[in-house]
């Protein structure tokens, strides 16, 4: 069965959730609301332009994840779903996702996220399979480290050939679906790569190379 694989942030969801995910703890007070949301700003501003530091930002949004109990924590992110994620659900993205389950590809979602934000997510969508930026956990409780390889840029193609491996499946008759420039090194290795309503620097590249080029957001 070929491999349906699709990043999440502004491409299944219309919103960044590992963003939004610090908007939330800053509007709870979880944190220290003006220096967070700056920094948060910050961050993300560096991603979409493709400077972000990986490991620099996984200091910054790991943190708060140490800082309380797991059950803590699961409480904080069904508000989060509430709130900040049902509304920005793509009814497109589901249909895209129900098309590929219904053609009986095995579905994969990708992520830079961590997996905390993002396994409940991916839930939301019934995709089973999650790679996502792993946090570090001791004795149950989050360290604010991140264990492995961040699922970032090359570091995305790096965890699927892992997933591959265990899972004994290749990219023959792959897709996938990203918003991102950050994503291109993933992109030129699927059979099918789609631009689904890219950043200006992802256009360029899906034009120049004839990729198709969707929308979700209508």
């Amino acid at each position: 069965m070929p491999l349906a694989i699709f990043d999440l942030d502004n491409t299944l969801l219309n919103g960044d959730s590992d963003h939004l995910w610090g908007v939330f703890l800053a509007e709870q007070g979880i944190v220290d609301g003006d220096w967070y949301e700056r920094e948060n700003d910050r961050f993300y501003q560096e991603y979409t332009e493709g400077r972000l530091d990986i490991f620099e930002f996984l200091r910054f949004s790991l943190k708060p994840l140490s800082e309380h109990s797991p059950a803590q924590l699961q409480q904080w992110h069904q508000a989060f779903m509430q709130e900040k994620i049902e509304p920005i659900l793509l009814p497109a993205a589901r249909a895209l996702v129900e098309r590929h389950r219904a053609a009986g590809d095995t579905l994969l979602i990708i992520t830079a996220t961590n997996a905390f934000v993002t396994a409940p997510i991916a839930a939301a969508f019934g995709v089973e399979h999650l790679i996502a930026t792993e946090p570090e956990m001791v004795d149950g409780r989050y360290t604010g480290n991140v264990a492995g390889t961040p699922c970032f840029r090359e570091g995305k193609v790096t965890r699927l050939n892992q997933w591959l491996g265990r899972h004994r499946l290749d990219l023959a008759g792959s897709s996938f679906y990203s918003d991102s420039h950050n994503d291109l090194p993933l992109l030129q290795r699927v059979e099918h790569p789609v631009a689904v309503d890219p950043d200006e620097t992802l256009a360029r590249h899906a034009r120049e190379r004839g990729w198709p080029i969707i929308t979700l957001r209508e």
